[in-house]
């Protein structure tokens, strides 16, 4: 946006300066053309009162001297007719382009009074009349063929200094322009940066600017009061979460203690089984407390992502489960681990969510199944850490809703679970500034891909 605003007011800046020079460019232009026009115009006059007192063949000589002296000193060319357009004296070159014109006019009794506008490419000569005797006493035209190079040099001067001037004026008002786009959009980017950090979950982010103009500051406030307030509503239902799971725990801990007690009083029957399906449940609700409680510490976290070894912790948490993976008859393999992969990520991100995955691979993979673990870095610098099963999979239609809470497979919903492991875990990737996606296998299975972003230099 910066540059956009910055492109605005650089183009109306060059509009205003070219609006300004380009008319002081053409009336200097105009004005030296004046200026050379009643210079050559008065030379002229005088050239004419000579052929008008001219009678004799000495009188004819002194013109003829007088404008030779005259065209060897300027470079031009003078030529006296009579009405007939027949040439009586002449000194210099023929005036050439427009001296007819000129002479139609002269003969009439009309003086040139306007020339081409002089321009630094020209025109190279200009040809003027003036004639000889006054109205119905016109006895004939002095013709000037002037060159115009000393003229047009002065014109090219004074344009160069008028472009100069107004590169100058531009470049500092746009340096002034740039100054003041810095100053309005500084707020708005630290704002921006704000919102950001606020959407990827950090909390704790608040816009610091203190410049630019009131409205903008008054909106960082009000920006700063909101996520104050988000931040504390957030906070107070994650600690409701974390105190209400903490605080069953005990309770349930010795209901379920009571109810191990009460079995060797129970006769064999119906209600032996009743009593074992109550203490599943509550085993069941165990569990689903410890994953609350596991959930409000992810999203309650205060460590700032920081650089991590996902080489090291993928080759950790493989060699933990494989005596679990044995137990299960089930085959653990990460042969393809590339060696220096680092990431981005909140501390053991990559170990956690790696847990929560083969804990998965555990639960949904028939014996005899085959878990393979590999991780690679990407072109843009991130790092995907992959997780594929050969296990039933799942549909299609299903995969979307396994990352959410509480959401399990209809056909696993007798396997022992809160439905929380993929939500944490999808929960961590989020708040580490990357991502967890889950996808079908071929010819079957599911497979993971943890994205994480590159450590910072």
């Amino acid at each position: 946006m910066r540059r956009r605003l910055l492109a605005v007011l650089t183009v109306l800046m060059g509009v205003a300066a070219l609006l300004l020079c380009l008319p002081l460019a053409e009336g200097y232009a105009r004005g030296r053309t004046e200026h050379l026009l009643l210079q050559r115009r008065s030379e002229a006059v005088r050239f004419a009162d000579l052929a008008e007192r001219m009678r004799t063949d000495a009188d004819r000589a002194e013109l003829a001297a007088e404008i030779g002296r005259y065209a060897d000193l300027y470079g031009a060319g003078v030529v006296v007719v009579d009405t007939a357009g027949t040439t009586l004296v002449r000194a210099g070159s023929p005036p050439g382009a427009g001296a007819a014109e000129a002479r139609s006019r002269a003969v009439t009794g009309r003086s040139t009074d306007r020339l081409p506008t002089l321009r630094p490419w020209g025109p190279g000569r200009v040809v003027l009349a003036e004639p000889v005797g006054r109205d119905e006493r016109v006895s004939g035209a002095v013709l000037l063929a002037v060159p115009t190079a000393a003229a047009r040099r002065d014109v090219t001067v004074r344009w160069s200094l008028i472009a100069a001037g107004a590169l100058a004026s531009f470049a500092a008002a746009a340096l002034v322009a740039a100054g003041i786009a810095r100053w309005l959009m500084r707020p708005v980017l630290d704002l921006d940066r704000a919102v950001e950090r606020l959407t990827a979950g950090s909390l704790r982010a608040r816009a610091g600017s203190e410049t630019g103009p009131p409205e903008l500051r008054r909106l960082r406030t009000h920006f700063n009061t909101m996520a104050d307030a988000v931040a504390e509503s957030i906070g107070r239902q994650r600690d409701f979460v974390a105190d209400a799971s903490h605080q069953l725990r005990n309770p349930l801990a010795t209901l379920v203690l009571q109810l191990e007690n009460v079995e060797p009083h129970i006769a064999p029957g119906p209600g032996l089984a009743e009593h074992a399906r109550a203490l599943d449940e509550a085993e069941r609700l165990a569990e689903l407390l410890d994953g609350l409680l596991a959930l409000a510490r992810v999203e309650s976290v205060a460590a700032e992502p920081a650089g991590q070894d996902v080489s090291r912790a993928v080759r950790d948490r493989v060699t933990a489960w494989a005596p679990v993976f044995r137990a299960a008859g089930l085959d653990l393999t990460a042969a393809d681990v590339a060696d220096g992969l680092w990431a981005q990520a909140l501390p053991d991100a990559a170990g956690r969510i790696l847990d929560a995955l083969l804990d998965n691979a555990v639960k949904f993979v028939p014996s005899g199944g085959r878990v393979e673990v590999s991780a690679a870095h990407r072109p843009d610098g991130s790092t995907v850490v992959r997780v594929a099963d050969d296990g039933p999979g799942v549909p299609d239609d299903q995969l979307a809703t396994l990352l959410r809470r509480f959401t399990r497979s209809p056909g696993h919903q007798n396997i022992p679970g809160s439905g929380l492991g993929l939500a944490i875990a999808d929960e961590i990737a989020r708040l580490s500034g990357g991502t967890l996606d889950l996808a079908p296998n071929t010819p079957h299975g599911l497979t993971a891909h943890l994205r994480l972003p590159p450590a910072a230099p």
